[in-house]
């Protein structure tokens, strides 16, 4: 073999190099684009991404024509590796040996690890472009595909395997979908972001963790004085509030302010009056699924609910409001009385927060970004005086789930101030 043919040789020898690292660029580009991604661009009318989910969506054909080609490529190249050994160095066994492992670490560099590498770091700008290779070259090599794929459904059926259909294998669990919106943090608004991450968690709430408990709830005494009632309507911040007989627990309707402005600024407003334009209040179980009764309220065109316990005790109150703050945030026209702020003191060294007793713990794990446990009671209160199985003095210090508190306030056996502490001082983890 001359110069010339050896040129020509070695020539060959590196396309054949060229096409089994297209091959596998291909295959790696193929597998690693994002579906949901490509699904995106053929609604778009992206005719790459069309040709590639045809692709994509008979895999084992796909996979065929890749590998066929590959494998194909590969063993030409290692013959002509063995046909240039031979007629340069005749049949000398090292020769060839060193010739096996010197095309073997070509393949592997530039036609396996290298194209694969490339593949799965830039999957959609390789996947597409390759498709209009890939789907022509399966038109045409389509027998010899359906041949090879024939025995591997044989060996399939053999060993009791049955691949995934596509739509399953591609199906996202709750969970997975929830990293992805996590993860999206460049592509949406945080303020989306966050809603979309609420939703996910509204299934895993019920009513009892969204509530206005019963001893914060703004109701009106029948068995109070007329004028009592008249002034606490007119300070109102609510637009219905619960009526009742000398005890809570006696639930006599729902007053709607507006049906009664008339009346009272007429001066004509009196008991009977006001039992008359009271509505049926609407139940609820304290166990509903925030999600479930954000429905509710939808088909019975409602608003409002009164929360009672399995024995019909009532336990507090929910509006429509108050489930959609659990998506949205908070209304800046929530009522005074009901707005506690919290939020960490950062002015004072050991950046400390002054929370009401009353709070709910979720709304203290997310407005402090704390991880209290929100398995039992569903208030600061609760959680202390379960946790201590005793009322406890003001200057008690104590540590829950990783969170130091102080005890400031306590009166009529509840705990009215508690002070918190970032978990991570040092400050904090020497209360």
């Amino acid at each position: 073999m001359d110069d010339t043919s050896i040129g020509w040789s070695l020539a060959a020898l590196a396309l054949l190099l060229v096409m089994s690292g297209f091959f596998s660029i291909a295959e790696t580009s193929m597998m690693a684009i994002n579906r949901y991604r490509l699904k995106a661009m053929v609604r778009l009318g992206s005719q790459g991404a069309k040709i590639t989910a045809e692709l994509l969506a008979k895999t084992d054909k796909l996979l065929g024509v890749i590998l066929l080609g590959n494998n194909l490529i590969n063993a030409a190249a290692a013959t002509l590796v063995g046909v240039i050994t031979i007629e340069l160095f005749g049949d000398d066994k090292i020769a060839l040996g060193l010739g096996t492992v010197g095309v073997t670490f070509l393949i592997l560099v530039f036609s396996e690890i290298t194209p694969k590498v490339i593949g799965a770091a830039y999957a959609e700008r390789i996947a597409i472009p390759a498709s209009y290779v890939l789907a022509p070259m399966l038109r045409v090599l389509y027998p010899i595909v359906w041949f090879v794929n024939l025995f591997v459904a044989c060996l399939l059926f053999i060993t009791r395997l049955k691949p995934r259909a596509e739509s399953h294998s591609q199906r996202l669990t709750r969970e997975e979908l929830r990293s992805l919106v996590l993860e999206s943090g460049h592509f949406m608004p945080k303020k989306h972001q966050s809603i979309l991450i609420n939703m996910f968690d509204l299934e895993a709430i019920t009513v009892e963790d969204v509530m206005t408990p019963r001893a914060q709830i703004e109701a009106i005494d029948l068995d109070a004085s007329l004028e009592t009632i008249v002034t606490q309507m007119a300070s109102s911040y609510h637009t219905r509030l619960l009526v009742y007989r000398g005890e809570m627990g006696n639930v006599a309707g729902i007053l709607h302010l507006r049906r009664a402005l008339r009346p009272m600024h007429s001066g004509e407003l009196d008991k009977p009056g006001l039992e008359e334009i009271l509505t049926e209040p609407y139940y609820v179980p304290a166990a509903t699924a925030a999600l479930a009764q954000l429905q509710f309220f939808q088909e019975n065109r409602q608003r409002f609910a009164l929360v009672v316990d399995e024995y019909g005790e009532l336990q507090g109150l929910v509006t429509l409001e108050d489930i959609i703050e659990e998506i949205i945030g908070e209304f800046t026209t929530t009522a005074p009385m009901h707005n506690t702020r919290i939020n960490w003191d950062t002015q004072t060294d050991k950046h400390s927060a002054l929370v009401e007793g009353s709070s709910t713990l979720r709304e203290i794990n997310r407005k402090l970004g704390l991880s209290l446990p929100l398995d039992g009671p569903k208030t600061l209160n609760g959680l202390i005086l379960e946790y201590l199985q005793d009322i406890p003095e003001s200057g008690v210090s104590v540590k829950i789930g990783a969170v130091p508190m102080e005890i400031v306030q306590t009166q009529d056996r509840v705990i009215k101030t508690v002070r918190l502490f970032k978990p991570h001082l040092p400050e904090s983890d020497a209360i």
